[in-house]
């Protein structure tokens, strides 16, 4: 077998951990169009927080691994990665934009006998149907007899140190029997609970959408719940804690469904089903569903007020967490943005702290102030917090004290609070 160069492209939340760990066993080279991005990473420190900046120092000092703009660096790679987003527009319709431009970069440096393989969440057949022919355009290579192909969906799940890179068992596809073997091979040489090869990269693509959108449908399912029981007055939780006692009784909760995979891919499988006259109503139902929870959550938290006579017009209302996940900066297609949004139609003083998340990141994305005093000063000041995100730092607080009477209302969107100090949760 050839000797591996590899290149990752995109080097986020996904493309960095994986570039990092295989910089242990081959040479590396990390590609990303953010020169920012990339001079804070030979600096040794990754904003992400994915990767430890002992790991990334590591790396970079013990196994020659290096970060580049420059197109001239990776010409000599022969193992491309790709692992750069794929977001949806504003009409919940898949933007492949990225993943095209990154097609663009390979033609551009690709030769042959190299081999592309694809980490990016797709509905079945981008790879090798929107994705391939731009690298045969550009480079002016054939698919299959001068460079090819393989699929290996991401399993990232940010601000998680259990389950990291090295850990996840990886789906692995080729475009031949031959690059299948080899693709699996370079996989295999890195991961401790090893692979698995699917039989065609379709296959592999696939997988990857149903993984997340079966949790999105079952999240779903939770979420309808907790609006029905909470209509009647039983706590979800303690319904869900009694359920599952019964050993086949799959135990989730009902929550924001935020992110940049459970809320994003599904909409990539429900595009391209209606391509194929297929209309995937239950998808469709939990989508929609999903969606609408930050404007539920905001919608119990005025009823929570208006029950204790406590006038909304004009409240000063606490938010605690903007991070779509706790423990972890990152704030993509985060919902706690749907709860504020909803509450800015009965008053502008609102307050969010999140000791994780990056406040500039926050204005620039969603045009949202998040305050960078000190937690304690915001004690005694409002009439209503929401505790939107579970970050460590808010398990050890005493939630109430930062209201301005004891009338005042909290609310627990996570379900991590203690019921006697409470007025609602999902």
């Amino acid at each position: 077998m050839m000797e591996i160069k590899i290149c990752v492209l995109g080097l986020g939340y996904v493309g960095l951990p994986l570039a990092r760990l295989f910089s242990t066993k081959y040479k590396t080279i990390g590609f990303d169009m953010n020169q920012q991005r990339v001079n804070a990473l030979m600096q040794g420190h990754d904003s992400t927080l994915e990767v430890s900046d002992g790991l990334l120092k590591d790396a970079i000092v013990n196994h020659g691994f290096t970060c580049t703009t420059n197109l001239d660096n990776i010409r000599e790679c022969n193992f491309y990665i790709v692992a750069v987003p794929t977001p949806v527009d504003i009409n919940n319709r898949p933007d492949l934009k990225p993943l095209c431009r990154a097609s663009e970069t390979i033609g551009k440096v690709i030769s042959q006998g190299n081999i592309v393989v694809y980490e990016s969440t797709v509905y079945p057949g981008v790879t090798e149907e929107e994705c391939l022919p731009i690298i045969e355009q550009v480079s002016g290579l054939k698919y299959n007899v001068d460079f090819f192909a393989g699929y290996s969906p991401e399993r990232i799940n940010p601000g998680d140190k259990e389950h990291t890179v090295e850990k996840i068992k990886k789906v692995t596809s080729g475009s031949t029997p031959e690059i299948a073997d080899i693709v699996d091979n370079v996989y295999n040489s890195v991961l401790v609970n090893g692979t698995h090869k699917a039989p065609s990269i379709k296959v592999a693509e696939a997988s990857k959408i149903i993984e997340n959108s079966q949790r999105d449908v079952n999240i779903a399912f939770m979420n309808e719940l907790a609006k029905i029981f909470n209509a009647m007055g039983i706590d979800t939780n303690d319904v869900i804690e009694a359920a599952s006692s019964k050993w086949n009784f799959i135990k989730l909760n009902p929550g924001l469904v935020g992110g940049h995979c459970i809320s994003v891919d599904p909409y990539y499988l429900i595009q391209k089903a209606q391509v194929y006259g297929v209309l995937p109503r239950i998808m469709f139902a939990a989508r929609r569903l999903n969606d609408g929870m930050g404007a539920y959550v905001a919608n119990q938290v005025i009823k929570c007020m208006n029950k204790k006579g406590i006038i909304v017009k004009d409240a000063n209302i606490l938010i605690l967490g903007i991070t779509f996940k706790e423990n972890c900066p990152d704030i993509r297609n985060t919902k706690v943005v749907d709860i504020y949004s909803t509450l800015l139609e009965f008053t502008r003083n609102i307050t969010i702290y999140d000791p994780w998340a990056n406040v500039d990141k926050v204005e620039h994305e969603y045009g949202i102030e998040v305050t960078t005093q000190d937690i304690n000063v915001l004690k005694g000041k409002f009439d209503a917090v929401i505790l939107g995100v579970a970050h460590n730092e808010f398990k050890n607080i005493n939630i109430r004290d930062f209201l301005s009477t004891s009338n005042g209302v909290v609310y627990d969107v996570k379900g991590i609070l203690d019921k006697a100090i409470i007025d609602g949760r999902l």
